[in-house]
């Protein structure tokens, strides 16, 4: 067992430090991802992607391609038709306004609308043979006009990015509450600014990938992807073919990195099961780099107008605005992020009075995906901006604005009177906010960096110091699936709808099922992201495994602990309050020798032909359980950073980051710290690094890994993470997620702290990320 650590009692591993089982086979490379899987006569796949951001397809011709050495076939739309029961995937997260246009095609269907979208596929004995013949596919285009920037695309004369629709808004959505037009008129102080925040990607280390397999004697198709939701991809692969779902298997092997992409369905999983079924042989595909950045769904563009009323205090009295979301060419999950980013704009602040409207803008460029955090950093982004400005023109601290607004200790539990995207009120349960961020500030010294940065500036130093505070909501449903199984042998298992894509679920949900049996987390053996395990299941999004999965297995191997008590007592000859289960056994407190294994508990009500079960108890040692959340698990926190600003270059160095977090009961503090440290990271290149450029038509001009810029090991600095643990009260085990919270403040903060260490120039930042010929440009022209 582990012994006493954070959160936890001695003897428990529940709350542990407990190193992750799974590691060993992902530090050493004996994990098996997709493009490690072998088979027999398999093929490989290559998809014929579009050049041009808006073309119609006059002509396909694949006869050269097809004669080329070991090519088995050349699919396109026309060909698949027949075998497919749509020509278009279903809307992941469906709008009453979208039209189904705006969804992608298996292959496209006579129009294509971005660079990358896919016309043809060609599977072949290589890789290298399928591309050479890939390049051999000829087709005859007539190019069309196109649009890139989404505030061009809402315009009555902009392109249409389909030709078939009317205008490129595929949704206008607006929330409101209170009273603004009486706030703004009232106000003592209206403040207005304009952001934009650019597109980028997850990036994650493994690209997509998809092989599949139909086996003919048991009429099964199995397919093996890289995706965060198995079940999820067997309904829509099932459904295109016409399948029953029982004869589909998807697994989701070692995944590396989903990050929110891989959320979504794509054409190539159905394209390549497709293929896998007609040729009767295994297909592969594995999606390349330069392939990624025009082929899997990345972040938005958003350009966002607001307002700010506040009194002479500097007390938030309302916000209004608008927003333009740049979705790309298709609209799978239209709504969720900029709904998710219109709703977090008040965060952790009380806000009395807000009216926004946002507008979902197709363009002529690869869709728009949640990418951790999904809205959430936009919506905290626009209001720490705009906090940063009261304090700037009122003259006042920008910490004591922030704390002056703060949702109050006597608040809680704190219901907004905003929604979220299901329905659901916000309801912040629970948390310290304000002792939040004054932690936050005494670690880092905040009343102390006046003086560094004076004598940092006397060396021609610029230095520059910002906070931000935020939240989180995790644990989305409607459901997560468990079913937890002690064998006759001993064998503890459970089987799940979560998913694993590197970031411990698997082992988080062993040391919560070991708790409640009293084993090791090692004697638990968890599968996860394989549909033929469990038959339902939702999978990774939204920071929610650990509490939806994690309260599944926690009641299930509850219920088969006093089940397993219940059966000892009868075995022992012993009262029920007098056992306890320790090591795999149950046994009575003080006298150890007297003990029974877990295995022969599930053995004596396995069953023996003709005989009846002892006891009158119910047959089996198997509990199932499908938590359904009653709203969002909200986790929160404050964080600050230290930058250095080269004014010569406009290169940003992050000195000190410091964060606060209240995560909740912690399942395992070292798998938290990991997921914070790499939600700041990834937030970092979101504030400084990383944007996807394309020209006025949609023409990518990001392609490579040389072109996006990402943080380095060499420029991360030492990440402190504090903890500020308050129990969620929406589930048993009183957890938050933590997978995308710590990504949530870190461009506000980041920014903020820029903007303080030019200062002495009079400089706003009002994008992220800023690039350094950006902040090269805002000096030289302040200079003047």
């Amino acid at each position: 067992m582990a012994e006493a650590g954070e959160n936890g009692e001695a003897g428990r591993v529940f709350g542990q430090r407990v190193l992750r089982t799974e590691d060993s086979g992902l530090l050493t490379g004996g994990a098996t991802f997709v493009d490690d899987i072998r088979l027999p006569d398999i093929a490989h796949a290559v998809f014929v992607r579009s050049p041009h951001p808006h073309a119609l397809i006059q002509s396909i011709n694949v006869v050269d391609a097809m004669s080329a050495e070991g090519v088995f076939a050349v699919y396109t739309l026309d060909d698949f038709r027949p075998h497919l029961t749509a020509t278009r995937l279903p809307t992941s997260l469906p709008d009453p306004n979208q039209s189904p246009t705006t969804s992608p095609g298996v292959l496209a269907d006579g129009e294509v609308t971005h660079v990358g979208e896919a016309i043809a596929i060609v599977v072949a004995d290589t890789r290298h043979r399928a591309e050479d013949a890939a390049a051999l596919v000829e087709i005859d285009y007539e190019i069309l006009s196109s649009v890139s920037d989404c505030r061009a695309a809402v315009t009555p004369d902009a392109p249409l990015v389909h030709s078939e629709l009317e205008n490129n808004i595929a949704v206008n959505r607006s929330v409101e509450y209170g009273d603004c037009d009486t706030a703004f008129a009232e106000a003592a102080h209206v403040f207005r600014e304009t952001l934009w925040q650019h597109k980028g990607a997850a990036q994650s280390l493994e690209c997509r990938g998809v092989l599949a397999k139909f086996d003919e004697q048991e009429d099964l198709l199995t397919v093996w992807s890289s995706t965060q939701v198995p079940h999820r991809v067997r309904v829509l692969v099932a459904g295109l073919l016409g399948l029953d779902d029982p004869k589909v298997r998807i697994v989701a092997p070692a995944v590396g990195g989903g990050f929110g992409p891989k959320f979504l369905m794509y054409p190539e999983d159905t394209a390549i099961a497709l293929a896998a079924r007609l040729l009767s042989q295994p297909v592969k595909w594995i999606e390349d780099r330069r392939e990624y950045f025009s082929a899997t769904a990345h972040e938005r563009d958003q350009f966002w107008d607001l307002e700010v009323a506040v009194d002479e205090a500097g007390h938030l009295l309302g916000v209004r605005g608008s927003m333009i979301h740049d979705q790309g060419a298709f609209s799978q999950v239209a709504v969720n992020l900029p709904y998710n980013a219109a709703t977090n704009v008040s965060g952790l602040y009380r806000l009395p009075n807000y009216q926004f409207e946002w507008t979902v803008a197709a363009t002529n460029k690869i869709s728009a995906s949640a990418v951790r955090g999904a809205g959430y950093p936009q919506g905290n982004f626009a209001m720490e901006r705009l906090l940063d400005r009261v304090a700037r023109e009122l003259g006042l601290d920008r910490a004591e604005v922030r704390r002056r607004n703060l949702i109050s200790p006597a608040d809680m539990p704190y219901t907004s009177p905003l929604k979220s995207r299901d329905g659901a009120n916000i309801v912040l349960d629970s948390g310290d906010f304000i002792a939040g961020q004054d932690k936050l500030l005494d670690l880092i010294d905040y009343e102390g960096f006046p003086s560094r940065q004076k004598a940092a500036l006397s060396d021609g130093r610029y230095l520059g110091i910002g906070i931000g505070n935020y939240t989180k909501g995790t644990g989305r449903g409607p459901f997560e699936s468990a079913i937890v199984r002690i064998k006759p042998s001993g064998q503890i298992t459970v089987a799940t709808g979560a998913s694993e894509q590197g970031q411990g679920i698997i082992h988080s949900l062993a040391q919560i099922c070991a708790e409640a049996l009293g084993v090791n987390p090692e004697a638990v053996s968890v599968t996860g992201g394989d549909t033929s395990a469990v038959s339902i299941g939702m999978g990774t999004f939204a920071s929610r495994q650990a509490v939806t999965a994690g309260t599944s297995v926690h009641v299930a191997a509850t219920e088969l602990r006093n089940k397993a008590l219940k059966i000892g007592a009868h075995m022992l000859e012993a009262a029920e309050e007098d056992l306890e289960l320790v090591d795999g056994t149950v046994r009575v407190r003080g006298v150890p020798e007297m003990a029974v294994p877990l295995g022969k508990i599930a053995h004596a009500v396995a069953g023996t032909p003709g005989f009846a079960l002892p006891f009158g108890i119910e047959p089996g040692m198997e509990a199932e359980h499908n938590f359904m959340p009653e709203g969002l698990a909200y986790c929160s926190g404050s964080q600050a950073a230290e930058v250095e600003v080269d004014v010569e270059t406009g290169g940003v160095t992050i000195l000190r980051y410091i964060a606060v977090q209240d995560s909740g009961t912690r399942i395992n503090p070292m798998i938290v710290d990991g997921q914070m440290q790499g939600g700041i990271v990834h937030g970092m290149g979101n504030a400084l690094f990383e944007r996807l450029h394309h020209d006025e038509n949609g023409q990518p001009l990001t392609t490579s890994l040389d072109q996006y810029l990402l943080p380095t090991a060499t420029g991360v600095p030492s990440i402190a993470l504090h903890y500020d643990d308050t129990a969620c009260t929406k589930n048993p085990l009183g957890i938050k997620g933590v997978g995308e919270g710590g990504t949530v403040p870190v461009p506000g903060v980041i920014i903020s702290a820029v903007e303080n260490a030019l200062s002495p120039f009079g400089i706003f930042v009002d994008r992220c990320p800023i690039e350094p010929m950006h902040l090269v440009e805002l000096i030289l022209a302040a200079q003047q």
